[in-house]
């Protein structure tokens, strides 16, 4: 499986999220593919990540909030070790990232009035 959305796909290391737990993304993590996470949380309405976080890819406080506050309104926990969402991007987290952003880049464009 692949990742499929044109914001993701392609991208190793994002690829690499979907198949391997030491490819999971953490807090403290920096690349331009944290700036593509960043990005997809901001089209999905997770607004406040920190402009010096986003500038640099840097997987800093603001981010880590936002991946809290998207698993947590999904409900993306691994039951076989969770209780709770974390604010890591890993395996389920990336797929479903991916999933809506396919959504999102297939809507039709808005039509002027």
């Amino acid at each position: 499986m692949a990742l499929r959305s044109r914001l993701f796909a392609g991208v190793p290391e994002l690829e690499a999220c979907l198949v391997q737990d030491s490819a999971h993304l953490t807090p403290g993590v920096t690349g331009d593919h944290v700036r593509l996470v960043q990005t997809a949380l901001v089209y999905l309405g997770f607004r406040t990540i920190s402009g010096p976080e986003y500038i640099a890819g840097s997987y800093g406080p603001t981010t880590a909030a936002r991946v809290l506050e998207y698993k947590t309104q999904r409900k993306i926990i691994n039951v076989s070790y969770q209780t709770k969402p974390d604010n890591i991007v890993g395996k389920m987290t990336i797929k479903r990232l991916d999933e809506e952003m396919l959504i999102f880049q297939n809507l039709p464009a808005p039509t002027k009035v």
